[in-house]
């Protein structure tokens, strides 16, 4: 197709007087490769924990249940999925699968494993790669940043209670941001430490005291026992990921970074006002995907922990009690399931109006939202349940995906890994499946 006039690359640069400022994301920068399908393909994941209500049939509390009533392209959204109606030809759910290496682990344990499909069980805490870093690993090295590993815990958390959705390829977890203001800052803020070339000079400091710990360490490690060889590398695996930023940094460091105002988003929201803190998430995944800063992102609102998580709290946003764990067990109780409902309809509005956003946002042909792969759900049905994952599916028609349905299986013929392999396949990866996948998901792929 042709360029037309007024088609500008997506990293053009103003330069003049000898500086350089990057444009903002313009509708005229969606038609700067030649082709459409030179846009970029992008993926996102958001994980919410303790589960779903999951009423009977009959229950008159059914439609505060999660999963829709009928099936196929026959089926009603209730309450809880009601904001979704809009996107009704945007979205599939899904019932009925789960990662089978997560049916003997404990309940609270299994968000380690979503979007990696390990077995962790028996003291052996060794996870692999999760499917946000395979797809960042092929597509990642496009952009300024590969990607963006989000919760409202922060950090890491210890193992089977990750504060993270995102494990490398060695399977150790990937620190989350938690704070909009720390997020922002990093995609959008400043540079800091003088001029390019103070902080060239800065990083190259920085590289070469990363290379003395590396080169130091081969004679340390020769001097450890076993357990502490263990330790040890898991120390330096840490040291690995900071040279390679440092590399990404340098790679980087003359290309602005694209001009968000901070007033764009709640920079200072956080997470004791949780409505405004979950929108200012959902906002700097969007500006992160439409200024192109990364292609992958994940959001972890909050751990399967109990108690412990800081997400424990977010129903009191909504006059509930603030336990959201206490809220999921109550949902077997007479008026739990409306309650419990009310909270998962409050997360699903957060959801819809970020998947709307992306959707009115015109990229060449089509939308952010038809290039984007987007993946909502949790790793337990009703609390401490790990099979019958609730699982909502968007985005994606430019990359092959169809929707417009509930889609229900039965855990013993399909496995969330066939739809992890159907993603990787979308993305342009390699076939060559994912963790414990048998096949793919082909309901989901158009013809």
């Amino acid at each position: 197709m042709t360029k037309k006039s007024w088609q500008l690359d997506r990293r053009t640069l103003l330069r003049g007087t000898g500086a350089a400022m990057a444009l903002p994301w313009m509708e005229a920068m969606a038609w700067g490769n030649n082709s459409p399908t030179d846009l970029p393909k992008r993926f996102c994941c958001v994980y919410f924990p303790f589960g779903v209500a999951v009423p009977s049939e009959n229950s008159p509390s059914r439609n505060w249940g999660w999963f829709p009533t009928g099936e196929g392209k026959d089926f009603e959204f209730t309450k809880v999925l009601s904001p979704l109606e809009s996107l009704r030809n945007e979205v599939t759910v899904i019932g009925g699968i789960s990662h089978p290496n997560g049916w003997a682990m404990g309940g609270h344990d299994t968000g380690d494993i979503f979007l990696t499909g390990s077995l962790m069980k028996n003291g052996v805490f060794t996870n692999t790669i999760s499917l946000d870093q395979r797809i960042a690993d092929e597509i990642g090295n496009s952009t300024r940043f590969r990607s963006l590993t989000l919760s409202s815990d922060g950090g890491v958390g210890e193992p089977t209670r990750s504060c993270t959705l995102s494990f490398s390829r060695q399977g150790r977890p990937i620190p989350a941001l938690s704070s909009p203001k720390q997020i922002y800052d990093r995609l959008f803020g400043e540079e800091q430490g003088g001029t390019i070339k103070q902080q060239r000079q800065q990083l190259k400091n920085t590289s070469s005291m990363l290379d003395r710990v590396l080169d130091h360490s081969k004679d340390l490690n020769q001097r450890l026992g076993v357990a502490d060889q263990r330790k040890f590398d898991e120390y330096l695996s840490s040291v690995r990921t900071i040279e390679k930023r440092v590399k990404r940094a340098e790679a980087w460091l003359e290309i602005p970074k694209p001009q968000v105002a901070r007033d764009s988003i709640n920079a200072q929201a956080t997470q004791d006002g949780p409505k405004d803190y979950i929108k200012a998430i959902y906002d700097l995944m969007y500006l992160a995907f439409q200024t192109d800063s990364t292609r992958v992102a994940t959001y972890m609102i909050g751990q399967v922990a109990g108690a412990t998580t800081i997400a424990n709290a977010f129903p009191a946003c909504l006059g509930l009690a603030p336990n959201w764990h206490g809220l999921a067990h109550g949902a077997g109780k007479p008026g739990g399931i409306e309650k419990l409902g009310k909270f998962d309809q409050f997360l699903a509005q957060n959801h819809a109006a970020f998947l709307n956003r992306m959707k009115a946002t015109t990229e060449g042909d089509a939308t952010l939202l038809d290039r984007t792969i987007v993946l909502y759900g949790s790793s337990n049905s009703r609390t401490h349940s790990n099979h019958n994952y609730p699982l909502l599916l968007a985005g994606g028609a430019q990359l092959g995906l169809k929707h417009g349905q509930f889609l229900k299986y039965n855990e013993r013929e399909m496995r969330l890994s066939n739809l992890y392999a159907t993603i990787t396949n979308r993305m342009g990866l390699n076939d060559e499946g994912f963790s414990d996948s048998t096949g793919e998901m082909s309901d989901v792929v158009g013809s």
